[in-house]
């Protein structure tokens, strides 16, 4: 595999990653939310911490990009 291709790869990687992480703690949180019966209200306040947290990394990437294409370094 040529060098340059591993950030490439450690960018999927992470990615795909993040993606993981963020199912395997939305399945930890309905699994804690169902047990203890919280109210609806509870719910969506809860789901849209976590949509607002995953929707940060998708902004970043979008920034990222966006940024990189525009030539600006970082």
């Amino acid at each position: 595999m040529l060098a340059e291709n591993y950030e490439l790869i450690e960018g999927i990687a992470f990615n795909l990653g993040i993606v993981a992480l963020f199912a395997l703690i939305g399945f930890a949180i309905h699994d804690v939310l169902k047990r203890n019966d919280v109210p609806m209200v509870g719910r969506i306040v809860v789901y849209g911490v976590l949509g607002l947290g995953a929707m940060g990394f998708v902004a970043k990437g979008i920034i990222q990009i966006i940024w990189q294409t525009s030539g600006v370094s970082g």
